[in-house]
């Protein structure tokens, strides 16, 4: 566990470190993200923070395969470097994305680029651990473990619309998945803990919580699709290593479900993105748009529009996250039944949480009044301070009452009256802060009335001869 921990602070520290210098890097090629129709950002904002993890995932691994402990697992076979290399070719097509906008097209030829590239080193789905189910065709192993990194990939970058989203719920979702694969190894191999996909989550957890502080809102930059696709990637990388190692003849009737849960995890830590994907893609071809055509209706934009704030609804998939990733990693080590009735409270549990939240249902309880007292068009009764002044606050000044003595930086015409009645002093000179008198104007008082006002409602002077 220490090794792994190590590995996982290294990442962080790295990533936290680099990507300062990544964002003055962004400004100086102009990679900025601009205010688009569909943004909730406000002003432009550089990306490239996927440079940053790429940094911070490189780093880790390479520690990690300097330790003695995991030794075997990066030099028996070179499934780590493809995983790396995968990630790098990724990174890479998110940083020219990121720079010069490249079209649908061409990133999901990258896409599958670097997916075959991972498989080229032996990241395949070769075995399926229920049954005793394998591939049989070399063929249809690549096409599918392409088909399943490519839509990881697409999954989290389409899920990265707020800020630290997409960081937040990798780091939830690969922290159950270090719990599922490090507890795995134990239980499979007592002596032994040394595991790869352990280790390349280890990893990206590290990434993600590297990056959060410069992420979260507000951010100082964006991960950009450099970065989300490098997540996805590499999700998947862990995910293809963990089933690909199980060997199905050795699974008991009994251990079915366990071993069924490297499936199912994935799917529960990426189930947010891919739910949130499937309905972007399904809502676009039904419209005549591509799948890859941006819009404002992500699940993250219809929380935003039901009225929570932008980290509330970020906290809010996060909690949903939790609740998915680490029910799955429970129905591997707990009893089914225990972890039914756990998944069902849970989930009740985020529910209320999530309708508790919404701001209409607070109307009713006392919030502070955010209007304030002098915004046009505040429901708010009239207070009766506000129409009985002090008449002490009222006293004319003696420096003020004559037009010769008037205020300095104010223009004033000697000797001139205002008409109506008005005395110069009341009518060319500011007054105190405050509510005017119940006796200077008809119906309720106005607080905080100034100078400008009064002279919107004073009949017009006549023009000065000079």
């Amino acid at each position: 566990m220490r090794v792994y921990l190590l590995v996982m602070l290294v990442a962080a520290a790295v990533t936290f470190l680099t990507t300062p210098l990544v964002r003055r890097f962004a400004h100086v090629t102009r990679a900025l993200t601009p205010v688009r129709a569909r943004d909730v950002h406000t002003v432009p904002t550089p990306r490239l923070g996927g440079v940053a993890m790429l940094a911070g995932l490189a780093v880790s691994l390479l520690v990690a395969s300097r330790v003695p402990f995991l030794h075997g697992v990066f030099h028996d076979t070179s499934m780590a470097w493809g995983i790396l290399a995968g990630a790098t070719l990724v990174c890479l097509l998110g940083v020219a994305d990121d720079i010069w906008d490249l079209d649908w097209m061409t990133k999901l030829v990258g896409q599958v680029l670097a997916a075959g590239v991972m498989a080229w080193q032996g990241v395949q789905l070769i075995t399926f651990p229920v049954f005793g189910l394998t591939i049989g065709s070399s063929r249809l192993s690549l096409i599918t473990t392409v088909l399943v990194v490519v839509v990881a990939i697409n999954a989290v970058n389409f899920v990265d619309g707020l800020d630290g989203l997409a960081a937040g719920m990798i780091a939830i979702g690969g922290t159950a998945f270090f719990a599922y694969t490090y507890l795995l190894t134990r239980d499979a191999s007592p002596g032994n803990y040394s595991n790869l996909a352990t280790a390349v989550i280890a990893a990206l957890v590290g990434v993600c919580i590297g990056f959060l502080p410069h992420n979260f809102n507000p951010a100082k930059i964006f991960m950009g699709d450099s970065g989300s696709m490098l997540l996805g990637l590499t999700v998947a990388g862990a995910a293809i290593v963990v089933t690909g190692q199980i060997d199905p003849a050795a699974v008991s009737t009994e251990q079915v479900l366990p071993a069924y849960v490297p499936i199912l995890l994935p799917v529960a830590v990426l189930l947010m993105p891919l739910l949130d994907m499937t309905m972007a893609v399904s809502r676009r071809l039904r419209a005549g748009q591509s799948p890859f055509q941006p819009d404002r209706m992500h699940l993250h934009h219809r929380l935003l529009a039901l009225g929570h704030s932008h980290r509330r609804a970020v906290l809010i998939m996060y909690l949903w996250t939790a609740v998915f990733a680490f029910t799955a990693v429970g129905l591997a080590f707990l009893p089914t039944a225990g972890v039914a009735v756990g998944a069902v409270l849970a989930v009740a549990l985020a529910a209320v949480i999530t309708y508790n939240q919404l701001p209409g249902l607070r109307r009713g309880h006392s919030e502070p009044d955010l209007a304030g007292p002098d915004v046009v068009g505040a429901d708010r009764a009239p207070d009766p301070a506000d129409r009985a002044p002090d008449p002490a606050d009222r006293a004319p000044d003696p420096a003020v009452t004559t037009p010769d003595r008037a205020a300095p930086g104010r223009e004033t015409t000697p000797g001139r009256a205002a008409p109506g009645g008005f005395r110069p002093a009341d009518h060319q000179t500011p007054r105190p802060a405050g509510p005017r008198p119940a006796a200077a104007h008809a119906g309720p008082a106005r607080p905080f009335a100034t100078h400008d006002r009064q002279a919107a409602t004073a009949p017009p002077k006549h023009e000065d001869p000079r």
